[in-house]
């Protein structure tokens, strides 16, 4: 008799968990789900602030604002937004990427003045020049 007690309260316990769980996961994805909202860009993943950082050149491309870049790269609490573009440019470059992609981010990169003046030169095979890239 002990035996079937000890299977019954085993076999009630273990769906009381079943059933907690299932529970919980309703609640958390249904009822009341995570929603985030003012999120900072710092936050983001890497690859996320790069595509940031993309969009930021692109808008620079658009506008020639240096001062909104300069404030929307701030938001990415890197201490050199400069050098950060410029390795996302040096990155792209490397992968192969869309050259209107890294004609901007270069371009963007020399205004907030990453390169000292000089047009960058990365050993890829692509010879950057601000405001052309070439193969």
């Amino acid at each position: 008799m002990h035996d079937r007690d000890r299977v019954l309260t085993t076999a009630m316990a273990g769906v009381g968990v079943i059933v907690g769980l299932l529970a919980g996961l309703f609640v958390g994805w249904v009822l009341w789900p995570v929603q985030y909202t003012d999120t900072d860009i710092a936050d983001l993943k890497p690859a996320y602030q790069d595509e940031y950082i993309l969009m930021v050149g692109a808008a620079y491309a658009a506008n020639g604002d240096l001062e909104q870049a300069q404030a929307s790269l701030a938001r990415l609490n890197d201490p050199d937004p400069a050098r950060r573009v410029a390795l996302l440019a040096e990155t792209l470059i490397a992968r192969g990427a869309d050259p209107g992609d890294i004609e901007r981010l270069v371009n963007l990169a020399d205004a907030l003045g990453a390169y000292g003046g000089q047009s960058p030169t990365p050993s890829t095979g692509f010879q950057v020049r601000v405001g052309k890239v070439q193969r």
